[in-house]
């Protein structure tokens, strides 16, 4: 977890850099935790904001909650990078693998239950990682189309967070359960299309949730290795969103589905 203050500084411009030194300076930080590569925290602005930062070899992925539109780091994202070049925060991944190994099955079992019981999400994400059934399509739609409900005042100015949706699809591809991560693509992409017009802020962030759902829809069904016929199906789904009126992001899913095409070759 090596990072510099020039790194820092190279990822974002010289004003929200400055911004991100001064919200260090003025405590803003509220929480920082470190789990592995992982570093999560809350940092305070007009409102708190939650920062997820992922360091995996030379890269460095940086989320946050904030409104912010550019493809660079915020002043929050910056603000919490420039605490960790100063001193990473205690990893809390070898505490927890420790205990792990001395707690007794069962009781790690309902542990687990009381935990799952308690969180709607994790619930979610466990199924997905060991269950063989999964929600669909409008299921998906209906829990984003919630997200944006709440996120509206009347309009949508903040970047709303779907990395669950994402984390969930990953875990389904990492068990070769190939279409049913494609479901929880889709029902990004369509959502957040057919909600666009209530967007008024972070459009960078909204185009690019939609672009990483195609990636991933499109990656989901060539892995499955379709035939002609069931191709047809998923080029469709594509094919419906790029005509779809009004037409705000239909370039976007015409070279999707261009890609797609030429990928099945």
């Amino acid at each position: 977890m090596n990072i510099d203050r020039d790194t820092i500084k190279s990822r974002s411009t010289d004003a929200v850099f400055e911004r991100g030194v001064n919200y260090r300076d003025e405590g803003r930080i509220q929480q920082l935790d470190r789990f592995d590569n992982l570093v999560t925290a809350s940092v305070s602005g007009s409102k708190l904001y939650d920062v997820t930062i992922e360091f995996g070899g030379r890269n460095i992925d940086t989320q946050c909650t904030c409104p912010y539109d550019n493809s660079d780091d915020c002043k929050h994202v910056v603000a919490v990078l420039l605490d960790i070049a100063a001193g990473p925060p205690q990893d809390e991944s070898e505490r927890v693998e420790t205990v792990i190994d001395d707690v007794p099955a069962d009781d790690l079992r309902g542990f687990v239950r009381d935990i799952l019981a308690e969180h709607a999400e994790l619930r979610e994400q466990f199924l997905a990682c060991f269950g063989d059934d999964h929600k669909s399509v409008d299921e998906y739609r209906e829990e984003i189309a919630q997200l944006f409900e709440q996120h509206a005042d009347p309009v949508v100015f903040e970047a709303i967070d779907f990395s669950r949706f994402f984390e969930i699809a990953e875990q389904y591809r990492e068990r070769e359960r190939y279409l049913y991560a494609a479901t929880v693509y889709r029902a990004v992409f369509e959502e957040v299309d057919e909600k666009y017009n209530w967007i008024d802020g972070a459009h960078d962030h909204y185009a690019q949730t939609i672009q990483t759902a195609l990636d991933g829809y499109t990656d989901c069904v060539l892995a499955t290795d379709p035939t002609p016929q069931k191709f047809d199906t998923y080029a469709g789904v594509l094919e419906e969103r790029a005509e779809t009126e009004p037409p705000i992001n239909s370039d976007q899913f015409w070279r999707a589905l261009d890609d797609l095409e030429e990928r099945y070759g």
